[in-house]
C-alpha cells in the first residue's frame, strides 16, 4: 500500500513529552526543543492541529510546554489556534483514550508527524500503537526531532520504527512536503521561517543525526537510567 502524501488537511502533529524537567538528562534536549518549535510554527502557518502529551507531569512547574518569553531553549511554544490540548499520561504511548477519541473523530487523518522524547520508549510505543489502529495512519518520525537519555538508543529505535512501517524523515523535508508548492500564499512566511531557522536546523541535524551514527557504533556506552 503506497504511503499517503503529506497534506496539511490530513495530517496531525504529535509532540511527545517534551518537559523541562527532562532537560538535564536528554541528549540534545535543546535541539529537540528547537525542532519542536520550528514544527509548531509550521503548524500555525498551515493550520495543522497539534496533540501534546506529558509523562506524569502532575502539575510540576514548566511540565507543560507553553508560550512565553523563555524562548526555544527552555520549552516549545504552542500555537493556541491549532492546539488540541495537553494530555498527561502514564502510558508510554501517546495513544491514550483521549487521543484515541481525537483520532476517531477525525477519520480523514492519514498521517501523523511525531517529535519528542524518548525515541526508544514513548515515541516508539506511540508509533506501534498508531500502526495497530484499524485506521490506516502513517507515522512520520523526525530524526532531528527525537532523542533519548542514551544517544545510542536513537538509531536503534529509528530502525525499529522504520521496519514496522513508520516513515523516518527530517523536519525540513517533512515541512517542504507539507508546503508542496512555492506558489501558495503561505510560502513566503514559510520561506522566512526556513531562513531564520537554518542554523538551528543544521545544529539539530549534527547533534541528533550525525552523532547518532557514531553512538550506535560504541560498544561501551555507560548505562543511564531512563527519565521515563
Amino acid at each position: 500500500m503506497p504511503t499517503p502524501r503529506l497534506e496539511p488537511s490530513n495530517t496531525l502533529f504529535f509532540l511527545c513529552d517534551v518537559q523541562t524537567k527532562f532537560r538535564p538528562f536528554i541528549h540534545g534536549f535543546d535541539q529537540v526543543v528547537a525542532t519542536a518549535n520550528r514544527m509548531l510554527r509550521l503548524a500555525k502557518i498551515l493550520h495543522i492541529e497539534v496533540v501534546t502529551t506529558t509523562q506524569k507531569a502532575k502539575g510540576a512547574p514548566h511540565a507543560v510546554p507553553t508560550t512565553g518569553a523563555h524562548g526555544p531553549r527552555n520549552r516549545p511554544r504552542i500555537p493556541g489556534a491549532a492546539h488540541l490540548g495537553v494530555y498527561d499520561k502514564t502510558l508510554f504511548s501517546m495513544v491514550t483514550p483521549d487521543v484515541q477519541y481525537i483520532l476517531s473523530s477525525r477519520p480523514h487523518i492519514t498521517s501523523i508527524v511525531i517529535f519528542g522524547i524518548e525515541s526508544h520508549i514513548c515515541v516508539l510505543q506511540t508509533v506501534l500503537a498508531l500502526l495497530a489502529l484499524p485506521a490506516h495512519i502513517t507515522p512520520h518520525v523526525l530524526a532531528d526531532g527525537v532523542s533519548s537519555v542514551n544517544n545510542f538508543e536513537i538509531p536503534i529505535a529509528l530502525n525499529r520504527m522504520r521496519a514496522e512501517g513508520a516513515v523516518i524523515g527530517t523536519s525540513e523535508s517533512v515541512a517542504f512536503q507539507l508546503i508542496g508548492d512555492a506558489g501558495i500564499e503561505e510560502f513566503r512566511t514559510f520561506s522566512a521561517l526556513v531562513k531564520n531557522e537554518k542554523d538551528a536546523t543544521r545544529m539539530a541535524g549534527q547533534v541528533l543525526i550525525q552523532n547518532q551514527n557514531q553512538a550506535a557504533g560504541e560498544v561501551e556506552a555507560p548505562p543511564v537510567k531512563s527519565v521515563m
